[in-house]
């Protein structure tokens, strides 16, 4: 099998390069190295890598001849960057995707596996977020996401090519950079927890997240990847648990075995309070069954990096 990977120099691609070429696939990664680092892929060392930009529509049809296997990962992931510079992320995530939709259909490649995001539930209220619920972005980012679900829906339907949307909510894990303006709060807290710096915390606290540890995350893609009969479909990628800004710091001042007393500042506009994932379609269809806890997911972590 053959795959090629968007973004396959990142935080999350190179972890599915990485698993892929544990089980036998011939790896190929674009990516233009803008977020992305060589060094992410010394893990893969049969990786091809190829530098370049989805925005380049002939460079991601070359890519992607041969491939079985498209998982697009390149975006920019940035909420406030979309906020500022609108048409630049309008044309890496919209157009970037539509150009490897459009090279799936001409090189025909049996599916693609699309990286989308819990932003497409924006400020609604209720939890757990279903994947039935109407998508209400309120960032570009968000609407970025959801326009690629929608076009991945509707090559499904017209062009035979098959597609599986994932949404993950607040992925963790080794590789992500602490110091980028796309990493996650958990990175940035351990981050500073081993380096002995202040933690902020932005808000009380009591704002929630329904953390996924990298490794869960790869099994998804594989599985969305491999699973019959799921083309056109979207599904969540989390725990299905919720955890509190300060539970999270309690959790990592154990497993440092230091105390970690964070200071506070004024909340953030347009931080969402709460966010938890219902990951029952994506058990029930795709198998996919989390088994990386937040402890055990932070504890890899920070042994990381230490």
């Amino acid at each position: 099998m053959h795959a090629l990977i968007t973004g396959g120099a990142g935080f999350i691609g190179s972890h599915i390069a990485e698993r892929l070429l544990r089980e036998g696939y011939k790896v190929k990664v674009l990516d233009n190295l803008s977020t992305g680092k060589r060094e992410n892929l010394v893990p893969c060392p049969g990786a091809e890598l190829v530098v370049g930009d989805v925005r380049d529509d002939k460079l991601v049809r070359e890519v992607a001849r041969g491939c079985d296997v498209i998982f697009h990962e390149a975006a920019v992931v940035s909420v406030p960057f979309s906020v500022e510079h609108p048409q630049e992320t309008h044309d890496v995530n919209i157009q970037g995707t539509l150009n490897v939709l459009h090279a799936a259909r001409a090189e025909k490649t049996k599916r693609v596996v699309f990286a989308c995001s819990a932003a497409v539930y924006g400020e609604d209220p209720e939890l757990p977020k279903k994947e039935s619920m109407a998508p209400l972005p309120v960032s570009p980012y968000g609407v970025e996401k959801i326009t690629g679900e929608y076009y991945l829906h509707a090559w499904s339907q017209l062009y035979g090519v098959e597609t599986v949307s994932l949404r993950y909510f607040n992925v963790f894990g080794p590789r992500q950079d602490p110091k980028s303006a796309y990493s996650g709060v958990i990175s940035i807290f351990v981050d500073r927890a081993l380096s002995g710096k202040p933690i902020t915390i932005f808000g009380d606290g009591e704002q929630s997240r329904d953390f996924v540890f990298i490794g869960n995350v790869v099994d998804a893609n594989i599985r969305a990847a491999t699973t019959p009969g799921v083309s056109g479909r979207a599904y969540n990628v989390g725990c299905g648990t919720r955890t509190t800004l300060n539970e999270l710091l309690q959790v990592l001042a154990r497993i440092t075995n230091r105390p970690l007393p964070p200071s506070y500042a004024e909340g953030r506009v347009g931080d969402i309070r709460h966010s938890l994932a219902d990951i029952s379609r994506a058990r029930t269809e795709l198998g996919y069954d989390p088994k990386v806890g937040l402890e055990e997911g932070l504890l890899a972590l920070v042994n990381s990096l230490r």
